[in-house]
């Protein structure tokens, strides 16, 4: 899978404008991933959850693509965000599950 393909449009649309935003935002990343233990996979499921939490639908899509593509299966997906119920509500999660749905549509 592409690494552009994961990203929101609108989030490419701004950042090739911004060039030198976008690096020290990649760089930036690249440095929280290394300064722990947890695995790209785990990772980019906690950066799911927050997206959903904060009901960002293009991020819940990005991570959710991120996840897939470091292994996660889509059970492992779904279940991140069950887990957010007594958190973030019940209405929430049902949302972020439509909309990582999109993304396991696309795939097949």
């Amino acid at each position: 899978m592409k690494a552009g393909y994961m990203l929101p449009k609108h989030y490419v649309t701004v950042m090739s404008k911004h060039p030198k935003l976008k690096k020290a935002l990649e760089d930036l990343g690249q440095v929280l991933r290394e300064e722990g233990p947890l695995d790209e996979k785990t990772a980019q499921l906690i950066q799911m959850a927050a997206a959903a939490g904060i009901r960002s639908e293009g991020s819940v899509h990005s991570h959710a693509k991120r996840a897939l593509a470091a292994g996660a299966t889509p059970e492992e997906v779904r279940h991140a965000l069950f887990l957010l119920v007594t958190t973030i509500g019940f209405p929430t999660v049902m949302a972020a599950l439509s909309w990582v749905n999109d993304i396991f549509k696309k795939k097949k």
